[in-house]
């Protein structure tokens, strides 16, 4: 890399003040900055800090912990495919050639777009280009579905840049998730491309000459029949083996390009937790919120279907949890206050709802099924550790996550129309993070002012 570097340093000063290109200077920055660790330090007295780990190096390493969900889910594209053509029999490099086919093109066009507004606000504005795209350009082909129109790609990635993030200042003062952003506009701008059951599966075109699909295939998700009619559906899929706790937890059925496969976010989870750039509060937090959200919905179900619980004990419940809410408040300290206070919110939700008599068979969905199902495993990973959307008090991340995992179900269960919450959820909590964090901070200067002594 030697040989690249001297070539930079050759071209620097045509672009450095007074040089022949001298208003494209934060593009050829930014270039430089993202092959090469910066120079620059502090003066030759005092402390000095020079970490190659700079905020280009940090995105680059997301960005490495993105190829497993990006190399599956271009698989995952081609295998949907032959499956749904009837031609099981084809190879790997079948799969991998027409998942590439498909997938390539929207993140071409995904980094082409936002890289070229970010250029272009870097050398109108005079200041360095963000470098925050690297992982949003990636993010957002992974959350769309692989049959989207490069040119909805490329209008949702010009609103998410430019109205999600360079109104706010750019990279870092950001309110909502950059990626979800461009989701979201998409899904309300143009929900027949990005949702339902028609979507999912690419069938390629006339040239490729593989689009009769087998006698009653259907690309419903999983998350989709179960809104419709409960897990009990799942057998009446197509394939009737398909929709198996296994598969969805590999990721072998229809979805999103990077979102299927729960192994595969979990692979890119270590590579975030071991390098210090993911948070693991946050993504145990909201598998934790999840899974107990589900759980007190089987409860739920259980309970208002067979009519087993008396009113007495509904009371005592509800008592209960208000009372360990309060302990909770007065006498115990720590992290371990934010997680039994959202936890025992949730307990006295659920207690309200056994008063409501309320029950659906979305309820029926065993908790540990709205693990793998849909996109949660890749928003607890890659979209809830956002470290400029999420809470940055370790409090903050207990209470965040939960509330995400916990917002994901109840979304789910209660948005027949939308049965895909994770996004709603993070976007939420992605407002209301900073006053999460404010609280926390009151919080501990108001406990530590009372151990004052003068």
């Amino acid at each position: 890399m030697k040989f690249l570097q001297d070539i930079f340093e050759k071209q620097k000063p045509h672009f450095e003040k007074g040089g022949k290109w001298e208003k494209y200077y934060y593009i050829f920055e930014a270039h430089y900055t993202l092959l090469f660790a910066p120079k620059d330090v502090t003066s030759k007295k005092g402390v000095q800090i020079r970490d190659a780990v700079d905020m280009k190096r940090m995105m680059m390493t997301v960005i490495i912990a993105l190829l497993p969900t990006l190399i599956f889910g271009i698989w995952n594209v081609g295998h949907q495919h032959f499956l749904a053509t009837g031609q099981e029999a084809a190879t790997i490099l079948d799969k991998f050639a027409i998942g590439a086919y498909a997938v390539l093109p929207i993140v071409i066009v995904s980094y082409a777009t936002g890289l070229g507004i970010e250029f272009t606000f870097a050398t109108i504005r005079r200041h360095p280009v963000n470098e925050g795209f690297l992982v949003s350009g990636m993010l957002i082909p992974l959350i769309m579905p692989a049959t989207i129109p490069l040119w909805q790609v490329a209008l949702a990635t010009a609103f998410a840049v430019i109205i999600g993030k360079e109104v706010f200042g750019g990279t870092g003062m950001n309110i909502l998730n950059v990626a979800l952003t461009a989701r979201a506009f998409l899904y309300f701008a143009y929900p027949g491309d990005i949702s339902g059951d028609n979507v999912w599966t690419y069938f390629g075109d006339s040239l490729i000459g593989m689009s009769d699909p087998v006698q009653a295939f259907s690309g419903a998700t999983p998350l989709a029949m179960a809104a419709a009619d409960g897990i009990s559906s799942f057998s009446n899929f197509w394939l009737s083996d398909a929709y198996t706790f296994q598969n969805m937890f590999l990721g072998v059925i229809p979805g999103s390009i990077g979102e299927t496969s729960t192994l595969m976010a979990l692979i890119g989870a270590a590579i975030l937790i071991i390098t210090g750039v993911g948070s693991w509060r946050i993504i145990l937090s909201v598998f934790g919120g999840a899974f107990l959200m589900g759980y007190l919905f089987n409860f739920i179900y259980d309970i208002n279907y067979t009519g087993q619980l008396g009113t007495g004990v509904k009371v005592a419940f509800l008592v209960g949890t208000i009372i360990l809410f309060i302990v909770n408040q007065k006498f115990i300290k720590g992290e371990l206050k934010a997680i039994i206070g959202v936890l025992a919110g949730m307990l006295i939700f659920t207690a309200v709802m056994l008063f409501s008599g309320a029950a659906s068979e979305f309820m029926k969905v065993p908790a540990q099924f709205h693990l793998v199902m849909g996109g949660m495993a890749f928003g607890a990973v890659y979209m809830a550790t956002d470290p400029v959307t999420a809470s940055h008090t370790f409090q903050g991340k207990w209470i965040y996550g939960i509330m995400i995992g916990a917002l994901t179900v109840l979304i789910r269960v209660f948005n027949p129309a939308y049965p895909e919450g994770i996004m709603l959820a993070i976007l939420l909590m992605n407002v209301f993070a900073p006053l999460i964090d404010i609280y926390v901070v009151k919080a501990n200067k108001k406990r530590r002012l009372s151990r004052a002594t003068v």
